[in-house]
């Protein structure tokens, strides 16, 4: 065999060989294996009865709080009160030297016994007149004289004794006591300071059961206000809902207070309306000038729709879920909800009751591309499972 020969001989097998290779090695590239469709957590969407709620920002405030002033002037001898100490009423406060009245009410017991003296003299006087002039032994000018002498020294007793009562008032307002119960604020004198009568300011008396709590609403939330309340206020105050309060820590306050005045007529400035409540305070755990969320019932919805926080997506303003269809095909659709429950969105359209939406795995998700729906019922809750209220989150 010659060289030629066995060359054209090698290079025939080798383009065997190589054919069949290629035509495998293109019917492995047309063959691509299928990707299966992703897995993701669905839950059916469910009504039931949901009570929205309005929050406000409110202010508790006392609803008694005196300012302690002295109606005598003199030197402050005692504080009797520590500060910041609950006390009843009556109970002493201050004691203002009473040396000072106490001589002013002695002087004035002399004078009043010096004008009943003078009083008993005229009327003696003007009994004799009376029989003298009977028999014309006195003239009538006499007699005229001794009749004014008893009117006079009447008068005068009157006068002695309104003076001596005003001095008995002056020695007992230099003990000053609690008008009502409540709590003192710290004292701003300190004994051996001059007080002057109606001026200087002692301390303050602070009420504490019930608290009052003070909010203001816009107009759209009175007319809403006004329709939970069905009646005005002041003919059937028993109709109106229960208002609760949260704390700035977040905890709810666990009494229950009730609504005690709406002003009569909207601030045209701020538009608003200012509304107060009173709430029982037996513990004191309220205090006045706390900044509270005042909790009101708006509206019910019977047929209400709640879905976990985690199936919306927010974008600019628009809120949307994947709805999983018949065909097991993902569909993104916008919904509108402004109310939420805890963790959970309360739906106002978008949703209706058996749509099956997407809850995990929503970075997998694309429009219209089959998914493997799982359903995650530990998850999904209707809405009646949980009775927290709804407020409103804008």
């Amino acid at each position: 065999m010659t060289t030629t020969y066995r060359l054209r001989f090698i290079a025939a097998w080798a383009l065997a060989l190589v054919v069949p290779l290629v035509v495998l090695s293109g019917c492995k590239g047309n063959a691509q294996p299928q990707t299966p469709p992703p897995e993701v957590s669905v839950i059916e969407v469910k009504s039931g009865p949901v009570t929205v709620f309005n929050e406000y920002v409110a202010q508790t405030q006392a609803p008694d709080t005196i300012e302690i002033r002295s109606q005598v002037t003199g030197l402050l001898e005692r504080q009797i009160f520590t500060d910041g100490a609950r006390v009843k009423k009556g109970d002493v406060l201050y004691v203002i030297d009473q040396r000072p009245f106490e001589a002013q009410l002695a002087q004035a017991k002399a004078s009043l016994a010096q004008t009943e003296a003078n009083l008993v003299n005229a009327k003696q006087n003007l009994a004799r007149n009376s029989r003298l002039i009977a028999q014309k032994a006195v003239s009538q000018q006499d007699y005229d004289t001794a009749v004014a002498q008893e009117r006079s020294g009447t008068a005068l007793v009157e006068a002695q004794k309104a003076l001596l009562r005003n001095v008995e008032l002056n020695l007992e307002f230099a003990t000053l006591r609690a008008s009502r119960e409540g709590f003192m604020s710290t004292s701003l004198v300190k004994p051996g300071a001059l007080i002057t009568a109606q001026q200087t300011l002692l301390t303050t008396l602070y009420s504490s059961d019930p608290m009052w709590v003070n909010f203001s609403i816009s107009e759209d939330r009175f007319l809403e206000l006004q329709k939970t309340l069905k009646y005005p206020p002041g003919d059937r105050p028993d109709t109106a809902p229960p208002f609760h309060i949260r704390l700035a820590d977040g905890t709810d306050y666990a009494l229950a207070g009730k609504l005690n005045f709406i002003d009569a007529t909207i601030d045209q400035k701020s538009g608003t309306l200012q509304v107060r409540i009173s709430i029982p305070n037996p513990d004191r755990l309220l205090r006045p000038g706390l900044f509270v969320r005042v909790i009101v019932a708006a509206f019910e919805n019977p047929n209400a729709i709640r879905i976990p926080q985690q199936a919306v997506q927010e974008l600019q303003g628009l809120k949307t879920v994947y709805v999983v269809g018949a065909d097991d095909k993902a569909e993104a659709r916008q919904i509108v909800a402004n109310y939420r429950i805890g963790s959970d969105w309360v739906v106002d359209s978008g949703l209706h009751a058996g749509d099956r939406i997407v809850i995990e795995g929503l970075g997998k998700v694309r429009p219209g591309v089959p998914v493997k729906p799982v359903a995650a019922a530990a998850v999904g809750r209707n809405a009646a499972a949980d009775p927290a209220p709804a407020t409103p989150k804008k």
